[in-house]
């Protein structure tokens, strides 16, 4: 079998409300702006780590998809409420340090830094949005 050369590029988060998005990932996050397009009245924001310009996450409103109807709107947008339809996991190398900075952001804390049984050190956020956020802490 044949090594494929993949990596990551982007990954996908639903937004409900773009300026708001926009403001949590550059500055909370401190994750630069890469793009940041509107089409018919949406927006489709691009951010991404500095220093690791070939990985990104696209904010995206999770309505613009042609395909799904509109109960399936409403799922995602109720999915959305509670906090379970999106998630990432990031990774720092100084978790106390990070967490600190989250705080006093007034981030939304879901879990405080905490030695998981599975063998990570992690926290968890949510963002404007609901999406689940956990950092791990790199060893």
């Amino acid at each position: 079998m044949t090594v494929m050369d993949l990596t990551i590029h982007q990954a996908y988060l639903p937004h409900d409300d773009p300026d708001a998005a926009l403001a949590f990932y550059r500055d909370t996050l401190g994750f630069e702006v890469r793009n940041d397009v509107g089409y018919r009245g949406m927006r489709w924001i691009t951010v991404g780590p500095p220093g690791q310009p070939g990985t990104s996450i696209v904010l995206h409103p999770p309505a613009a998809d042609p395909g799904i109807t509109d109960d399936e709107r409403r799922t995602i947008a109720e999915m959305m409420a509670k906090g379970t339809y999106g998630a990432i996991n990031l990774a720092t190398r100084d978790l106390d340090r990070t967490f600190e900075r989250l705080q006093a952001s007034d981030a939304d804390v879901v879990q405080e830094p905490t030695e998981q049984p599975w063998g990570v050190r992690d926290c968890a956020i949510r963002d404007p949005a609901g999406n689940l956020i956990r950092i791990q802490e790199l060893r």
